[in-house]
């Protein structure tokens, strides 16, 4: 995965990638990244364009073990793009003052 360059968008879309990609390729067999099911699903699904869907994202996260852990991460990181956890920037946003203020 290391070097992805997506010419088809003037590298616009790796770009946006990008912190997925290093999130997947820093994971060891140890973490509990390696239970993500985003990395054998397109990574491109998890980082829709402007007014894209994010239906199918969210449908893999539905269904992951470690879904907490991937959102705890993005907030943590505070990630701006992309779906983390089964929430969008905006939805872990809210998420996070939800959780703050109680």
């Amino acid at each position: 995965m290391s070097g992805f360059i997506d010419t088809r968008y003037n590298g616009v879309v790796g770009q946006r990638l990008q912190p997925l990609i290093e999130w997947l390729e820093s994971s060891n067999s140890m973490s509990w990244r390696s239970d993500a099911l985003c990395a054998q699903t397109d990574p491109e699904a998890f980082f829709p364009g402007k007014g894209g869907s994010t239906q199918e994202a969210k449908k893999v996260c539905a269904d992951c073990t470690v879904r907490k852990q991937c959102l705890e991460w993005a907030i943590d990181h505070d990630e701006r793009f992309g779906i983390w956890g089964g929430m969008s920037k905006r939805e872990r946003r809210r998420y996070k003052k939800r959780t703050r203020n109680q």
